[in-house]
């Protein structure tokens, strides 16, 4: 089977990465890095649609937090360590926590919940959230960015190994989520 990433990427990788950065897109965005890197896709523009996802999304979120609050995050008592560092984070510092918490394994969703529950104004979440988010999106496509220089320097002309170094960076991806979830359900 012919699988042709070129084509795959550049007919739906920016929607990908839009739609996938209003969820915990890391892993979309590392392989929209790698695209950009191999030509396939506009680092910049890529940015700034994650950017745009990501922002879109956590408001999304920040406004269930705001309009159902704690009667919502009650309903989920297994996130209930989450919520919990996320309400410290926001005590300690609500303006650090809407930029921080999209870097935070297991509170990404449920962060911008908790902090719609705080004080804080829609005008400053929306500032910050979207400073949070040029940044998030900024880190995750650079790491996808550098792997793709390291493997061209060290396997030299990508072309032929393409497919493969997607589909690699897919599968790393998947088992760092899954040893990730299985270690945050044995803490509990």
């Amino acid at each position: 089977m012919h699988l042709d990433v070129p084509y795959l990427v550049q007919t739906y990788g920016y929607p990908a990465a839009f739609l996938g950065s209003m969820l915990e897109g890391e892993t979309i965005l590392v392989l929209a890095g790698l695209a950009a890197h191999r030509g396939h896709l506009s680092l910049v523009t890529v940015w700034l649609l994650a950017a745009a996802g990501g922002a879109l999304g956590d408001a999304f979120y920040f406004g269930l937090g705001r309009r159902y609050g704690e009667a919502l995050l009650s309903r989920f008592p297994r996130f209930a360590p989450a919520i919990a560092r996320v309400h410290r984070l926001v005590e300690r510092g609500p303006i650090v926590s809407v930029v921080l918490v999209r870097f935070l394994y297991g509170v990404r969703l449920a962060g911008p919940v908790v902090i719609g529950t705080s004080a804080m104004s829609w005008p400053h979440f929306l500032f910050w959230n979207g400073c949070g988010a040029l940044l998030w999106s900024a880190s995750w496509l650079a790491l996808g960015y550098t792997l793709g220089e390291v493997a061209q320097r060290l396997l030299g002309n990508l072309m032929h190994v393409e497919r493969e170094l997607f589909l690699g960076v897919l599968a790393v991806a998947i088992v760092v989520a899954i040893v990730a979830r299985v270690r945050a359900r044995q803490a509990r």
